[in-house]
């Protein structure tokens, strides 16, 4: 029998914790990991796609965000700029499509913006300034949106 790669058991635990952004299927268990080690370990992942899941993930569970800042501290800092910027696009995410703000805003003043009551301008400034402060030309608005797209659409298919 083939053992789970690191990688499939993450996907796992997004499953157990309710965040159906990559395709899987509901384990038999709870989430094992607690929160912030999901939240690091999603972030340190080689896998775009699993770093990718930390927006639902903050979308799904917005209490997360209490672990954020500890995990921001405690990752490999080549990491630290994905946390906060998927973080700060989950806020500014949950703001356009959910008309909402529980989850506070922890790092546009240190990613170097100012944020105003436009979340779609939030947006924009963000992955702006993660191209500049990552070196890395690809489209972070499209890339944040697209994470948010698939996870409202697994969100309607859940209540419908």
């Amino acid at each position: 029998m083939n053992t789970p790669s690191f990688e499939d058991r993450l996907v796992s635990e997004l499953w157990a914790w309710d965040v159906r952004f990559i395709l899987g299927s509901k384990p038999d268990h709870p989430p094992s990991l607690p929160p912030a080690n999901l939240i690091a370990a999603l972030t340190e992942s080689r896998e775009a796609r699993l770093q990718l899941s930390l927006i639902p993930l903050f979308l799904r569970h917005p209490e997360f965000a209490v672990h954020v800042n500890l995990v921001a501290k405690e990752i490999n800092p080549e990491y630290q700029l994905i946390l906060k910027c998927f973080y700060s696009a989950a806020v500014w995410l949950e703001q356009k499509h959910l008309s909402r703000k529980i989850l506070p805003d922890l790092f546009s003043k240190e990613l170097g913006f100012s944020p105003n009551s436009n979340p779609e301008e939030n947006l924009r400034v963000l992955a702006k300034r993660q191209r500049e402060l990552s070196g890395l030309q690809i489209n972070w608005l499209g890339t944040y949106q697209h994470a948010a797209d698939i996870w409202l659409k697994e969100m309607e298919l859940q209540q419908a």
